[in-house]
């Protein structure tokens, strides 16, 4: 199988959209990090109050290492900062609190696209390993099969990621409602900072999408023109 100008195109073009995106996030973040809030309160402290103001107990707010490595662990009921958020007090550090913060409360309504994405974790870490085995091997032993399990496995990605966007966006409007109701986040300049950052963030999640999107059509084109070819 000869290397495909359009697959490199497409990989150029999505790698080059996920920098920008991740770009993006660290340049809002770095910058609003510097922004205090008149609150005074950490993250660690919003997270927690706005998990007490929804009556969920059973999740810990815990730090961990790594900028920007914040995530709400499902399975562990765990809410987990980095350290810079755990310990901050300026509008990047609560606005991503609250995001996670909203993930929880997601979790405890039965949110029913964060259950979609966490039924769907293990076939799509099944196919994400898969992929680069084909890739690499298969694919250019035996494209006709390879080509096919390469489209399923890609597509797999794809609605996993497609299904992180409501997730995503939702968490996101749920932390900016919810510090404007808690005066966490002042009006103003305050909410502008933390909005950008969040904003910011979900573009990383839709430059995934497009990403994992972009590779799936090219596959199943790639399919559909085998097709006609023998038929």
């Amino acid at each position: 199988m000869i290397l495909d100008p359009f697959y490199l195109l497409i990989v150029i073009g999505t790698t080059l959209l996920a920098m920008w995106a991740s770009w993006r996030v660290k340049h809002a973040y770095n910058q609003y990090s510097q922004v205090p809030a008149r609150s005074g309160v950490s993250g660690a402290q919003i997270a927690q109050r706005i998990l007490d103001l929804n009556g969920i107990h059973d999740v810990a707010v815990v730090p961990t290492q790594g900028l920007l490595s914040d995530h709400y662990d499902p399975a562990n009921k765990k809410l987990v900062l980095c350290e810079e958020n755990y310990h901050g007090t300026n509008v990047a550090a609560l606005g991503v609190a609250a995001h996670e913060a909203g993930h929880a409360i997601q979790h405890k309504q039965l949110y029913a696209p964060l259950q979609w994405r966490m039924a769907a974790v293990g076939i799509t870490t099944v196919a994400g390993n898969i992929i680069p085995f084909l890739g690499m091997g298969l694919l250019w032993v035996a494209p006709k099969i390879a080509i096919p399990v390469l489209a399923v496995c890609f597509g797999i990605v794809m609605v996993f990621q497609l299904i992180t966007l409501p997730v995503e966006f939702d968490a996101t409007a749920r932390a900016k409602k919810i510090l404007a109701h808690t005066g966490a986040v002042a009006p103003g300049a305050e909410t502008a900072a933390m909005s950008k950052v969040l904003d910011a963030a979900a573009l990383t999640y839709v430059a995934a999408f497009i990403s994992a999107l972009g590779t799936f059509l090219y596959y199943v084109m790639h399919m559909m023109g085998g097709q006609r070819d023998e038929e």
